[in-house]
């Protein structure tokens, strides 16, 4: 097994899964206040995991979203267990829904409005994760 980013396996390959759909990292505290400065618009956030079992489709399901003709201004994510300290900042914006990874939390002007947590994930196929992130598009997206 290889090893990255100084602890644990080798994760760059799904922080790139993201990367290459043009979501941008947020690796640290100042990174994820910053990106809610300036709210105006709408967001995703995506709280990427290790977890195989539900991040394995969380990944190509945003990437099945993505190609739909309505979708986010901005997106953005965090690595829960990796980026830690970024991820318990990004999870203070939306402090009323329990810590879960991997998940989705769709922001308004700043103001979340919808959140698919992990276990509307897993056990769920890619498709599936898609028509969620697709109706939250379609409700919110221009």
């Amino acid at each position: 097994m290889q090893f990255g980013y100084g602890i644990g396996p080798d994760t760059s390959w799904m922080r790139k899964e993201l990367t290459d759909l043009g979501v941008t990292e947020l690796t640290t505290t100042d990174e994820v206040d910053n990106v809610f400065q300036d709210p105006q618009g709408n967001m995703l956030l995506v709280i990427n995991s290790v977890c195989g079992c539900a991040a394995g489709n969380a990944r190509p399901g945003l990437k099945l979203a993505m190609g739909h003709s309505k979708k986010p201004d901005k997106v953005f994510t965090v690595f829960a267990g990796q980026d830690k300290e970024a991820t318990t900042k990004a999870r203070e914006y939306f402090s009323d829904f329990p810590p879960s990874s991997p998940a989705f939390a769709f922001f308004v002007n700043g103001e979340i409005k919808a959140m698919i947590p992990r276990h509307r994930i897993e056990g769920r196929t890619a498709q599936e994760v898609s028509d969620d992130l697709v109706m939250i598009f379609d409700t919110f997206c221009n």
